[in-house]
């Protein structure tokens, strides 16, 4: 239930007022209006005297992270498989494990479990993809929905290329399956449906283009996947020899971003210097997923690339292919497949800086939800404190030295998220018990 009732917070706060740039203030006020923030002050003024306040002083406190690309239904593999290449992955793992959510009862258990651990995660937005099936999605979505998120969810389409369990009967009935799900997201407030081809091999052309046709009428966004793994790459050059590469292919098809029509395209590993050019020109943002990329051999993304050339960008956790929701995480692999990237393959882009990975986490991704990922008054009010207590330093570090830190040794955020706040409503945790 929205509250919007105005508050503070009063902690450690910590900002990316730039790409480059972490601004922290030791024990200053956050203050919320109306679900979104009204200023950061070091004391609070007059007009705010009496105002409620969570007194979170040495606690960090950031804007909520941003997930650009996650899978709902490979929760319960989350870790296993790992040694597998992605082909080979989807067949063995990813596909007999969704063809179990035709069940309701095995989809209402296996998302109850992914949902609890999102809403107890540093992650305050997200965009989600389902299964084929139309109620196993919607169930997916009211359990979302209860939890005061804001989430982009997904049925997936898929025709060709895929277990019979899975493979819808034909582009025809795909189209009106997702008709038939688009008919059952209403009365949801937060979390809303996004088009959601899974990627060109296993979406025939006529699905696609139908798929097109369906986004033009509503105007909703699209989420898929684009060149991610090389094997991929070439079968979709078989698939599509009219176009000139994997972006091309979505292109002529219509579902690649332009006016209108907002798209995430996940991991991008080997978009070329024209495939870059394209997602920029058509204004599609990438889904960055470094622990998935390696994870299943697929390789690392030219992020520094995407960010100089003005291409948007945020983090995705891309579970199961990564094997944790954490958001916190996903900024250290960044980093670190970045340097990689640098030393091993192309040393002529210098590798992200933590401030960088920690803007894609949140105003990069935050961008495809509109003013969100900022502690910048007329943002959204989706904001996490962190207690790091439980790795202790025999130094005093500032708050800077703490976030990053954070990010390399925490290997689960419902060790370290005290309190969480979307649009100004609380999601997860609880005041201190000094208020």
């Amino acid at each position: 239930m929205k509250q919007n009732t105005t508050f503070a917070l009063r902690g450690n706060l910590l900002d990316g007022t730039s790409p480059t740039q972490i601004h922290f203030l030791d024990n200053y006020y956050l203050v919320c209006e109306n679900g979104q923030v009204a200023g950061i002050f070091p004391r609070l003024p007059q007009k705010y005297a009496g105002l409620q306040v969570e007194n979170w002083e040495g606690r960090l406190i950031i804007p909520g992270l941003v997930d650009l690309h996650t899978h709902a239904p490979q929760y319960p593999f989350r870790g296993l498989g790992m040694d597998l290449e992605l082909l080979d992955w989807l067949n063995a793992r990813t596909f007999p494990e969704e063809s179990r959510y035709a069940d309701p009862a095995y989809a209402q258990r296996a998302y109850q479990l992914f949902v609890e651990d999102l809403k107890s995660s540093a992650t305050t937005r997200a965009c989600i993809f389902a299964t084929v099936h139309p109620e196993g999605t919607l169930l997916l979505m009211r359990l979302l929905e209860a939890t005061g998120m804001v989430t982009r969810v997904g049925k997936v389409n898929m025709d060709r290329n895929c277990p019979e369990g899975l493979r819808e009967l034909s582009a025809e009935a795909s189209l009106a399956a997702t008709r038939k799900w688009l008919e059952g997201c209403v009365g949801f407030s937060h979390t809303r449906p996004i088009l959601t081809p899974r990627f060109i091999p296993s979406c025939s052309d006529p699905l696609l283009e139908g798929l097109s046709a369906l986004q033009r009428e509503t105007g909703l966004p699209v989420q898929s996947h684009l060149s991610e793994n090389p094997s991929e790459v070439e079968w979709v050059r078989q698939l599509c020899p009219d176009a000139i590469g994997y972006g091309d292919a979505y292109l002529r098809r219509g579902l690649l971003g332009g006016l209108g029509c907002p798209t995430i395209m996940a991991h991008c590993v080997y978009s070329d210097a024209a495939e870059r050019r394209l997602l920029r020109e058509q204004g599609v943002w990438v889904a960055h997923c470094p622990q998935s990329n390696t994870n299943l051999t697929s390789g690392i993304a030219p992020a520094r690339a995407f960010l100089e050339e003005g291409v948007p960008m945020g983090l995705g956790s891309d579970l199961a292919g990564g094997h944790t929701l954490s958001i916190l995480r996903a900024i250290a692999d960044t980093v670190q497949v970045s340097k990689l990237r640098w030393r091993l393959q192309d040393s002529a882009y210098r590798p992200l800086t933590f401030p960088e990975a920690f803007w894609l986490a949140t105003a990069g991704g935050g961008s495809f939800f509109g003013r969100v990922g900022r502690l910048q008054p007329g943002y959204a009010f989706d904001v996490v404190v962190l207690d790091d207590s439980a790795y202790p330093h025999p130094q005093q570090l500032n708050s800077l030295e703490r976030l990053e830190r954070l990010c390399y040794l925490c290997s689960d955020d419902r060790q370290v998220v005290v309190r969480k706040f979307v649009e100004g409503n609380p999601v997860a945790g609880s005041p201190p018990a000094s208020l």
